[in-house]
């Protein structure tokens, strides 16, 4: 599987943590996530149960800002905040199916 980002630092920290087998990042600088790698789909499957598992906080953005600064939250709020204010409310209150 392609794993992708736009920061190379967190591809070297997936790789150091969940999935050892990924091969070499290389870099575009034409393509909107930056870097790229690949990984066995196995080695993708383990390693998202084991992140999934681990999770030991209740909010992400509160978590992003303490282990990667207040800048990559603010980002990660940012985001956030095009989809809460851009989505119909039709949209938001409907049940996934």
């Amino acid at each position: 599987m392609t794993v992708r980002a736009r920061v190379r630092s967190d591809l070297e920290a997936l790789r150091d943590k969940f999935l050892p087998g990924m091969g070499e990042i290389t870099e575009s600088k034409s393509n909107d996530y930056r870097f790229r790698a690949v990984a066995p789909k196995a080695e993708v499957a383990l390693a998202m149960a084991t992140m999934v598992n681990d999770l030991d906080y209740s909010n992400f953005k509160s978590q992003v800002g303490k282990v990667q600064g207040a800048a990559r939250a603010h980002m990660y709020h940012d985001v956030w905040e095009v989809g809460a204010t851009s989505l119909p409310t039709s949209l938001l209150t409907e049940s996934c199916q």
